[in-house]
């Protein structure tokens, strides 16, 4: 089976990045690498992935700096470029990968030979309904998250590459100098524009923060017209979709939720992100625990995190009505 390296740009997310590296390394198979690359935070982001590290010896966790300049694409490019496994997954700093991820994503490229690109569905971890936001979310991006006629787009998020194809597109990509563009589909537009396959997998989940909509409608609204930008710096791509109608739908009664469903978590002292796959990590823990020995801290995890926390919802791959 193919080996997976995870790619994590990171800049002034020390509330997150630890939690982000427990999900990315407590996995039925471990990532091959967890590259960090910093760019130029200036909260306890570095401090914190380097203790990280010293306190995880054994664990695949690699820190880079991306100093020369400010910005996603560049930092990025730049982790892909470091990292050295077979497929390269690249997450955002404050996603939590499902325990089963680097398995599922091994698994898509080492079983289609053709695919060059994968993607799966996503979840707010930090909002209620996750169950129901799984489904929603894999109903939006199996039917309009398109381009071409039906092309998978991939989502940055959650989105991984065969480390050959990225090398094949890496000079291409646009640099977005004006940061009006989605970064994740200009990369998506590359792939398809040498005729390379993306794939969706409903089994590829991760869970992911609802923060986007706690901005200003204005900001929001800016946001969204990224989709556009993205498309017109392409003109020979299409979509027959508009999938940011139906985040517009949604932006009116999840920004006035999200505030009020953090005071809850605060009041409740529940961080939403080592929560959101605890069942699974528990579980995986208890049964088969020859995978994940030698990882540091996981009898801790098992001893002191209770499994009866209030609100706590498993979110199964298995839900019956997402299908392939």
């Amino acid at each position: 089976m193919l080996n997976v390296s995870i790619i994590i740009p990171a800049w002034n997310e020390e509330e997150r990045i630890a939690v982000c590296l427990d999900n990315a390394l407590r996995q039925t198979v471990m990532p091959y690498e967890v590259i960090v690359v910093d760019n130029r935070s200036t909260d306890n982001t570095v401090a914190v992935v380097e203790q990280y590290m010293k306190d995880h010896p054994d664990a695949p966790v690699r820190l880079f700096h991306q100093d020369k300049e400010q910005g996603l694409i560049p930092t990025r490019n730049f982790g892909l470029n470091a990292a050295t496994g077979d497929v390269l997954g690249r997450v955002d700093a404050d996603c939590m990968l499902k325990p089963d991820w680097v398995e599922v994503v091994a698994g898509i490229f080492t079983e289609d030979a053709e695919a060059m690109g994968a993607t799966g569905p996503v979840t707010y971890y930090d909002m209620p309904a996750r169950k129901m936001a799984l489904r929603g979310d894999d109903r939006v991006r199996r039917h309009t998250y398109r381009a071409d006629g039906g092309l998978v787009l991939l989502f940055g998020s959650n989105m991984a590459l065969r480390a050959s194809a990225w090398h094949e597109i890496a000079d291409e990509v646009c640099l977005d100098k004006e940061d009006v563009m989605h970064e994740d589909i200009d990369v998506s537009l590359h792939l398809l524009g040498r005729g390379m396959k993306t794939v969706y997998s409903k089994r590829m989940i991760c869970g992911i923060s609802a923060r986007r909509m706690d901005t200003s409608f204005k900001s929001f609204r800016k946001y969204m017209k990224r989709f556009k930008n993205t498309f017109e710096a392409h003109p020979e791509h299409w979509r027959k979709h508009k999938s940011e109608r139906t985040l517009y739908l949604m932006y009116p009664w999840l920004h006035a939720l999200f505030p009020v469903y953090q005071q809850y978590l605060e009041s409740q002292d529940i961080n939403p992100a080592a929560r959101v796959w605890l069942r699974e990590q528990v579980k995986l823990a208890k049964t088969e625990g020859d995978d994940l020995e030698d990882l540091p801290g996981i009898d801790e995890f098992v001893e002191k995190i209770p499994t009866d926390i209030p609100g706590v919802d498993e979110v199964d791959a298995s839900i019956p009505d997402i299908g392939d």
